[in-house]
């Protein structure tokens, strides 16, 4: 029950302010409209949404930890989306914001988005991977050369 309500409490605050409350309250300034976009902001969201708690289930199952780095996973986790690519969660978390900027028409999330998958990158790079690294040794070197690190393909 713990574990819940860490991923629960992580998932409100983390992702919850930086894929909806950043991009509704700061850069979402028209109306909706039903249109080509609006279907296809829709599905990214509930996509996106879909893929981020897939992930925080298997991180809170399999991992036994949160995606926060003060709590992470105990075990390596390469189930679920993780077979396919070694960041589902940061893709799902993209596929909701540009899910806003398309429901929106905005471009001012789009560009809000472009930044954070650019820190996303950036923080994978520098301190994730290298974490994992440390942590998990010659398996989490093996994971990454038989998933992609953002594409979802499975090379083995």
């Amino acid at each position: 029950m713990l574990l819940f309500l860490k991923n629960l409490s992580f998932t409100l605050i983390v992702p919850g302010s930086v894929a909806v409350i950043v991009p509704l309250y700061a850069f979402a300034h028209s109306e909706l409209v039903f249109s080509a976009f609006a279907l296809i902001g829709g599905v990214l969201l509930l996509a996106g949404g879909l893929i981020y708690l897939w992930c925080v289930w298997d991180f809170g199952v399999t991992g036994r930890g949160t995606p926060a780095p003060i709590d992470p996973a105990k075990q390596l986790v390469i189930r679920g989306l993780y077979a396919y690519g070694r960041n589902p969660m940061y893709v799902g978390v993209l596929s909701v914001i540009f899910g806003w900027a398309f429901l929106f028409r905005s471009v001012s999330i789009t560009i809000y988005g472009g930044c954070v998958a650019i820190g996303f990158h950036l923080f994978v790079l520098l301190y994730e991977e290298p974490y994992l690294e440390r942590v998990f040794g010659s398996s989490y070197k093996h994971y990454c050369s038989q998933v992609n690190r953002w594409l979802p393909t499975r090379k083995g």
